[in-house]
């Protein structure tokens, strides 16, 4: 059981890096591409990566399988790529990645209302105490704080989407191997983008020199940042619980944190504090209650 937890906490660490990242590279894709052409390439390219595993995908999945992975689709990749890329057109990669930190608390509420779902009251001191701070840091980031606009919004829907997903993966995808889900789900959306990205200009934009640098940010991002942190991510909830998995999400304004200190920015107190906070969430968030674990 030790060796299982401390196998989640590293696959939690690793997500968080490439995801982390994952805002850089869509704001230097942003430097010549529009947004919707970025996530467009994005989705399109991650379905390419992934069509070797397509044949062994279709063998594995029946008919109740169907929806969940269309949700999955939609919810845990499709739109929400739309909608960050579209929020990064006028909020730092810093503040998006911070607001992204909604997730857990939303898998939390959607998972005991509509999922039936049963957090200890540990688990929920753990999303609490995380999202206090992410908040933290969100408000010391944003100087003056967050001013709520369309934007920020636009954020905000996304991780709503995300905990819907999260929560149908755990509860209707758990027989289906990671690979094999994310490969379907990206079968749907991937052929749409690609309709999408060659009725666009992007044919031309790629024919010059900072074209091809900005595909080759979004490449990485696709194939390292989506198709393969994908499927870790859902092998994660299936392996764990959906809002541990979910928590991933406040170890991204670390990350964040890091990249800006690798761009010469200082690391202060109140980024330590915010860090300190954020972890003691996670850990809690995993932390089963003293009453379950005597139970076992």
């Amino acid at each position: 059981m030790m060796k299982k937890s401390i196998k989640n906490y590293i696959t939690l660490f690793f997500l968080a890096t490439i995801w982390g990242s994952s805002f850089i590279l869509m704001k230097k894709g942003l430097l010549v591409f529009s947004d919707t052409q970025v996530a467009a390439l994005r989705l399109f390219i991650a379905f390419l990566s992934l069509t070797p595993f397509l044949f062994q995908a279709f063998k594995k999945v029946n008919k109740k399988h169907i929806l969940p992975i269309f949700i999955m689709a939609f919810f845990g990749n499709g739109i929400p790529a739309f909608l960050f890329t579209k929020a990064q057109t006028e909020l730092d990669s810093s503040l998006v990645g911070i607001l992204n930190s909604l997730v857990p608390l939303f898998t939390l509420l959607l998972g005991v209302y509509f999922f039936k779902s049963k957090p200890s009251k540990i688990n929920i001191l753990g999303v609490l105490l995380g999202l206090c701070g992410a908040v933290f840091l969100a408000l010391f980031v944003a100087g003056n704080g967050i001013e709520i606009n369309n934007y920020v919004l636009l954020v905000v829907l996304a991780t709503v989407m995300y905990a819907i997903s999260i929560n149908v993966i755990k509860k209707y995808l758990q027989n289906i191997d990671a690979l094999s889900v994310t490969a379907l789900a990206f079968a749907i959306i991937g052929p749409l983008s690609a309709f999408y990205i060659f009725s666009t200009d992007f044919l031309t934009l790629v024919q010059t020199e900072e074209g091809i640098e900005a595909l080759l940010y979004i490449t990485l991002l696709a194939i390292v940042g989506t198709s393969a942190a994908v499927v870790i991510f859902n092998k994660l909830i299936i392996r764990s619980s959906a809002i541990f998995a979910s928590s991933v999400t406040y170890l991204i304004p670390i990350i964040a944190i890091l990249w800006g200190v690798f761009d010469g920015e200082n690391i202060t107190i109140h980024h330590i504090l915010a860090v300190i906070i954020i972890l003691s969430g996670v850990y809690l968030v995993n932390k089963k209650s003293i009453r379950k674990s005597a139970l076992k």
